[in-house]
């Protein structure tokens, strides 16, 4: 599942090409992903200028002149394309079926492209989900916190409110490991297992640790390794290593610089051959593989 690097990534893309610009289309293909969609979803959004972008944990909200906030979470394996209307999508280059004219009529559709926006100046943005996990909702602007899937939501790892002291508030008497309390996104929002095993990594704290013992010193260590791993992947791309594309189809590129997931049995980067180092291990809690090193992460 996109995390919040990947996430925010996709939404700076969708910025660049819709803000301030008028949604003119709205062509809706199903009735539904993880929920139905608004039952009048196009009438909703189509003249509307499109003001801002926010993201909230690992949902993106676009915000329509009007007052309402199109709502969009990617779920497993969606994605978000943007092209000019009329270009075929990359994958359907060559003799199959007709170029759309401007309004995008015609356009051979991408596979599994559930929802499509044109715009006042030539462009299309598709939502491609092809497990259909996803998720499209409405809500007023003025009460975005307050929609079912937001609420209860822990701070955001990147604002000023995620502070040492908040996270050792949060941790103080939980008695699951460390690993499972990060992702729990009422303790801090958008964090998933990429960026949690490297940012235990990076903070030399075991996942298997209980969370109660990660205040203070280690609570520290931890918002500043959080911090740095989801700095760095937003200006990697963010990461793709199956669904994830940005929103100009290019890929993320911040698995290559992965320190621990999915290095299972490779050398550790802080300690190759140091003993009692015995390289990269995966265990599996609560049925997710964690990857970390013993030797570095205590």
């Amino acid at each position: 599942m996109p995390e919040l690097p990947e996430v925010e990534t996709v939404m700076r893309g969708l910025a660049a090409v819709l803000q301030g610009h008028r949604i003119t289309e709205v062509e809706v293909r199903r009735h539904d992903l993880r929920f139905p969609f608004p039952a009048d979803l196009a009438r909703r959004v189509e003249g509307r200028r499109v003001l801002s972008f926010r993201r909230r944990a690992k949902y993106m909200l676009m915000r329509l002149e009007g007052g309402e906030s199109l709502l969009i979470h990617l779920g497993m394996s969606g994605r978000m394309v943007a092209r000019r209307a009329g270009e075929p999508p990359a994958s359907r280059i060559g003799p199959q079926g007709a170029v759309s004219d401007a309004r995008g009529h015609n356009a051979p559709p991408e596979a599994h492209e559930h929802l499509v926006l044109a715009t006042d100046h030539g462009w299309r943005v598709g939502f491609v989900d092809p497990r259909r996990f996803g998720a499209v909702d409405l809500v007023p602007t003025a009460q975005e916190d307050a929609h079912r899937l937001l609420q209860g939501l822990g701070p955001e790892p990147l604002e000023g409110a995620f502070t040492p002291a908040m996270l050792s508030a949060a941790l103080a008497g939980k008695r699951t490991p460390i690993k499972a309390a990060l992702l729990d996104q009422g303790v801090v929002a958008g964090l998933g297992n990429i960026y949690v095993c490297e940012a235990l990594y990076r903070a030399g704290i075991s996942p298997r640790r209980l969370a109660q013992t990660c205040t203070g010193a280690r609570a520290e260590r931890l918002v500043l390794a959080i911090r740095a791993v989801l700095t760095e992947s937003i200006g990697a791309g963010g990461s793709s290593l199956r669904d994830y594309v940005r929103a100009d189809g290019e890929l993320g590129r911040f698995q290559d610089r992965f320190a621990v997931y999915g290095r299972e049995g490779e050398p550790c980067p802080s300690c190759p051959g140091v003993p009692p180092c015995q390289g990269i291990r995966r265990i599996v809690q609560s049925g997710r593989s964690t990857f970390f090193c013993p030797r570095r992460q205590r």
